[in-house]
């Protein structure tokens, strides 16, 4: 799922012609308490914003994407859940993470699914704090300009934590069970990451690709 919008603002003091991307990145909008909370402080940061991008003549973008894979966790350099990021930089400072029981349910993980804390001003918050959303818009307008962030060398794969969620979601949406395996043998017939073609309905075929 992916919803691109663009909020056109008044031609009022054309200061600065910028133009300012708006990234929301996320698992799940409908179960994850964090995503849909995250979501909803993003839209109060926006309609806080949008009067002042008003005399700057700045246009706003604002990109949400739902990462429902390995192929665009790989494709958005995607981390953890949820993330924001302005003109392609993450507005959080580092990679904090525990449990979040929502997206464990989705998933159906015995490992558990972990989701991003946000740290702001020294305290710790499950979902993003509308300040902090409105001072990362803010610089890129009123701060040195900077590059956006290109494809890091770094990623070099999906972390993990979001393997074992993809391949737990891949499992569950199959219709019927594996032809590979009883579904008593799917959780260790193969590694996270191969769940996906190893036992899902796509991959029913007469022989077992880990055995």
């Amino acid at each position: 799922m992916m919803n691109t919008r663009t909020l056109e603002l008044p031609d009022q003091q054309q200061i600065s012609p910028r133009r300012v991307d708006v990234d929301f990145l996320f698992l799940d909008l409908n179960t994850c308490t964090r995503c849909v909370g995250t979501n909803e402080n993003l839209e109060i940061a926006l309609d806080a914003v949008k009067q002042v991008l008003t005399l700057t003549g700045a246009r706003l973008n604002i990109n949400k994407v739902q990462i429902d894979s390995e192929e665009k966790a790989r494709d958005h350099q995607f981390v953890t859940s949820p993330t924001i990021r302005v003109n392609g930089r993450d507005i959080a400072l580092e990679t904090k993470e525990n449990r979040c029981d929502s997206c464990t349910d989705l998933c159906g993980c015995d490992e558990g699914t972990a989701c991003r804390i946000w740290v702001y001003q020294e305290q710790e918050y499950t979902e993003a704090p509308v300040a902090m959303i409105v001072e990362a818009i803010l610089q890129e307008v009123y701060g040195m300009p900077r590059k956006p962030t290109t494809i890091s060398a770094e990623y070099d794969e999906v972390p993990e934590n979001l393997q074992n969620f993809f391949a737990g979601q891949a499992i569950q949406s199959a219709d019927t069970p594996s032809s590979c395996c009883a579904p008593e043998e799917q959780e260790s017939c193969c590694e996270p990451r191969e769940k996906p073609t190893c036992c899902s309905k796509a991959s029913q075929t007469d022989s077992c690709g880990c055995r």
